[in-house]
């Protein structure tokens, strides 16, 4: 993928991951866009020269709001990244994690289709485009504490799969990015094994510009998740993980 030159939309940029890799997508000489909740970083994001737009993914006549004015102002768009996300504790014995469940459910999944159903008929008119749909190492080794996340990742993915055969044919690529702990919103608090915001968006950066670009962008930091049940070593690291439900407050 030629990172210049780009019209890009990054729908979850106003933090972390998303707003770094605006900012990369911006230096690598792309006009880029970006979409999101959050009124003082879509401000900041406005002073640095990005175009932003309000959207909410779990609202249809938000998302349909922000595609018309997103492709009003940018008519020539041929990036669409979709990375909104929530990330909830859930004790499943509790019948309580329901509305935790839910609020994953339709902001990971059913949002990331909400913004790919907007942007499809614009990307195959044109002929030509790509959507980056982003997942999680987690969608592959689930994170016991956070299972929701973990299933709405691994449904993101499989959507993802089913979205490039569909498309086949139509010009528009499919790209999913799957990033393991990155250290952005906090996480390097729960993991002080995340990797450094700028070194994976560093590296994502990279395998996007290869020629052809994958279908899955892996960090090195991921493929131990990415691929467990190939090497054998799933069980094991499942089992390890489920240490961590000794943090949930129940478990206390």
């Amino acid at each position: 993928m030629d990172l210049s030159h780009r019209t890009v939309l990054v729908v979850g940029g106003t933090s972390g991951i998303g707003r770094e890799l605006a900012r990369r997508f911006a230096a690598a000489g792309s006009t880029v866009a970006v979409g999101g909740r959050n009124p003082k970083a879509l401000a900041e994001l406005a002073d640095e020269g990005v175009s932003t737009y309000e959207i909410d993914v779990t609202d249809t006549a938000s998302v349909t709001a922000a595609r018309d004015a997103v492709l009003t102002h940018h008519p020539d768009l041929d990036t669409v990244v979709t990375m909104s996300g929530v990330m909830h504790l859930e004790d499943l014995r509790d019948p309580a994690h329901f509305a935790s469940a839910a609020t994953t459910i339709d902001t990971n999944l059913l949002g990331t289709i909400r913004v790919i159903d907007a942007f499809t008929p614009h990307l195959i008119g044109r002929g030509a485009g790509t959507f980056v749909t982003v997942t999680s190492g987690i969608a592959f080794l689930p994170f016991p504490p956070m299972p929701s996340y973990a299933a709405s990742k691994a449904a993101v993915h499989a959507y993802s799969e089913a979205l490039r055969a569909q498309l086949d044919g139509t010009g528009v690529g499919v790209v999913e990015l799957v990033p393991p702990a990155v250290a952005s919103a906090g996480q390097e608090k729960v993991n002080p094994h995340a990797l450094p915001l700028e070194d994976f968006a560093t590296e994502v950066m990279s395998l996007l510009a290869q020629s052809p670009t994958p279908h899955e962008i892996l960090v090195e930091g991921v493929r131990m998740h990415r691929w467990a049940e190939r090497d054998g070593t799933y069980a094991d690291l499942v089992a390890q993980r489920s240490r961590a439900l000794a943090m949930l407050p129940g478990r206390r």
